[in-house]
């Protein structure tokens, strides 16, 4: 049974991983409705998504479903967000 202080780090890796792995909701739902990525840059979007691409396999590795569910979920956002870019950057 894993001891209060474990599930204390526990709660704070989740919490961290909700907060990270939604972050990009707001910026997709931004482009969607303005149909605009002119803000956006592609190297910081493919950069992003190559580091949490690392982290998930990281987190696969560790077999740690924290860590490689967030990322995981966070990688699609990122693809989702270099979509849209690529269909409305030159708006």
């Amino acid at each position: 049974m894993p001891s209060p202080d474990d599930m204390v780090w526990r709660l704070v890796g989740m919490a961290g991983a909700a907060l990270t792995t939604f972050a990009y909701i707001p910026q997709i739902v931004k482009v969607w409705r303005h149909r605009s990525a002119r803000s956006l840059s592609l190297q910081s979007l493919v950069q992003l998504s190559v580091g949490v691409f690392f982290w998930m396999v990281y987190g696969l590795y560790l077999r740690d479903p924290i860590i490689a569910g967030a990322n995981f979920i966070t990688l699609v956002s990122l693809l989702v967000l270099t979509v849209l870019y690529l269909v409305y950057r030159k708006r």
